[in-house]
């Protein structure tokens, strides 16, 4: 399943944000908890250069904690500062000024060996990848909507100053993705959490790449969520002799059960793929199938 996403209107996106690096102090990165590796733009990296860089974990809240622990603790060992935090809350708003204007110390320092002893704001750039919650993140620190939000990827449209009480200026970026995926999983997973737009991607086959992850690393998910009894499953397994969709028999009878369950029914009773597919991806998306990482960093 090779995933592929790279809007024209990205390309632009990124030659603003290379211009305007040059006006901040630091760059803050979001990332999603749930797959911090897969959601790390490479080109930021470069375009960001010497400057440092504070990493926000998103939605945390809905990623495994242990993982999130395990993923903060490799940051640091490699003298990157990180943040665990849920967008929509506003208790991370102190920590994350505290951690930027640490960050910020060296250029201060500079500053008043050049002679330029005047206190200067905070100028710090936002970004990260599509539907990675930067609106929902300066919303929350303004403690009003001043950016749009919305739960699809591209609802930024353009670079934009927003001006603190503090001393702290953040200039928000559009999200931006790269011209390609280096491996199949880092496109199955984006399409996962939503940073890849709905509409090119096969949703049956989706379902089945995360009921194979499910399956590996939280085997009692989708039973618990769906009241799945070992018996059922088997059962389901045993009436299947020819696999549609490229699925192995395992997924597949997870489907069926599900579709039936929940009413993802065709005309003659047949299950619907298709919108079984979706209930599933979005009961992941939101977390009603519990606390889940895509990935750790051992892996990586």
């Amino acid at each position: 399943m090779n995933i592929q996403w790279y809007p024209g209107h990205m390309t632009r996106a990124r030659r603003e944000m290379e211009k305007d690096v040059k006006l901040v102090d630091l760059v803050i990165e979001l990332r999603d908890a749930r797959c911090p590796f897969s959601t790390e733009n490479p080109d930021i990296r470069k375009i960001a250069g010497n400057r440092r860089r504070l990493i926000l974990l998103n939605k945390a809240d809905l990623a495994d904690p242990e993982a999130t622990k395990a993923w903060r603790d490799h940051y640091r060992s490699r003298g990157i500062e990180s943040i665990a935090l849920d967008a929509r809350n506003r208790d991370h708003i102190g920590a994350v000024r505290a951690a930027a204007s640490r960050l910020s110390e060296e250029k201060r320092e500079r500053d008043k060996r050049r002679g330029i002893t005047e206190e200067r704001p905070v100028k710090a750039l936002i970004c990260g990848i599509p539907n990675i919650g930067k609106s929902t993140f300066i919303n929350s620190v303004l403690g009003r909507a001043s950016a749009k939000t919305g739960n699809k990827p591209g609802v930024t449209k353009g670079n934009q100053w927003i001006t603190l009480s503090d001393g702290f200026m953040l200039l928000d970026t559009p999200g931006v993705l790269w011209p390609r995926f280096e491996s199949e999983e880092v496109g199955i997973n984006l399409a996962l959490i939503g940073s890849i737009n709905d509409e090119i991607v096969n949703s049956e086959e989706l379902c089945i790449k995360l009921i194979g992850k499910l399956r590996t690393a939280y085997p009692d998910a989708l039973m618990k969520r769906y009241d799945i009894s070992p018996d059922e499953l088997e059962k389901a397994m045993d009436s299947h002799e020819i696999l549609p969709l490229g699925a192995d028999k395992e997924a597949l009878s997870y489907m069926d059960i599900i579709a039936r369950r929940r009413g993802c029914l065709k005309r003659g009773a047949e299950p619907d793929y298709e919108r079984c597919s979706r209930l599933v991806i979005d009961d992941f998306r939101s977390g009603r199938l519990g606390r889940i990482s895509l990935e750790f960093p051992e892996e990586k």
